[in-house]
């Protein structure tokens, strides 16, 4: 709330999205929904966690919406927007400074990689290296939703083999030389693990057998079961952390 007010004082005629193709400042975004900063109060964002929304991804996806807007979810908390992620490093940067200064506290953030394309990484990582996020109060763990069904219905990819490529060859590329992409080198040594989320209540069949199709053959519009997403992050992450250690890099560990 104090870091959105200060942006809204400080930098209101700021460019920070486009809308239909034309761009809008800090000011018309909040305009649009009839807010002013005087508006803006703790509970009005209801960013609050409650015990209802651990259970429930979609209720935990709404939360990450300040005061249910998408549009400021997006300002605000994105590393890959029209402003290439500056606010939400400056907030991180707070967050970090104030943990730095109490010197006992530690955070694990965690930062989204989709799988939707292999240049993810390298994005991620250039924001990080830009901004300087890193912080000695602070670890990175990647969360990975589960998306391939929506990925596969819109056509973006064709079997689940693409989307772990997209997430784990860039890995192994910049394992095998770090020169490749010296910012994600750089960006992996803070990194400390892996997760996998999506809503956990959804009903699903999860039948592992002997006859189960490979990912290149996993073509259906179906998203393949959690413990067929985990057992292929983790056997990624094994051959991976093998190959680092050779390598006398940082490891990382799965903690779904």
């Amino acid at each position: 709330l104090r870091f959105i007010k200060k942006t809204l004082k400080n930098h209101a005629d700021e460019v920070v999205t486009l809308h239909k193709g034309t761009p809008m400042t800090l000011k018309a975004v909040f305009q649009s929904m009839n807010l002013s900063t005087y508006d803006l109060t703790v509970d009005m964002l209801d960013v609050h966690a409650d015990r209802n929304t651990f259970h429930r991804f979609d209720k935990f996806n709404a939360k990450y919406n300040p005061i249910g807007e998408s549009r400021l979810r997006e300002v605000f908390l994105k590393t890959d927007n029209y402003m290439n992620g500056k606010y939400f490093a400056r907030i991180i940067n707070e967050v970090a400074s104030d943990l730095e200064e109490s010197k006992y506290q530690n955070a694990e953030l965690r930062l989204s990689i989709y799988g939707k394309s292999p240049s993810e990484w390298a994005k991620l990582a250039k924001w990080a290296i830009q901004y300087d996020v890193h912080s000695n109060n602070v670890r990175w763990i990647i969360q990975i939703p589960r998306l391939f069904d929506i990925f596969k219905s819109n056509k973006i990819m064709t079997n689940f083999q693409e989307f772990l490529s997209n997430i784990f060859l860039p890995l192994f590329e910049v394992t095998n030389d770090p020169n490749s992409n010296l910012e994600l080198h750089k960006f992996l040594t803070h990194v400390i693990g892996f997760d996998s989320v999506d809503d956990e209540s959804k009903p699903e069949n999860p039948m592992l057998d002997a006859d189960v199709k490979s990912p290149e053959d996993w073509d259906d519009d179906e998203n393949p079961p959690y413990a067929y997403y985990l057992y292929y992050m983790y056997a990624n992450i094994t051959q991976l952390n093998h190959f680092r250690k050779e390598q006398g890099l940082n490891t990382f560990v799965l903690r779904p």
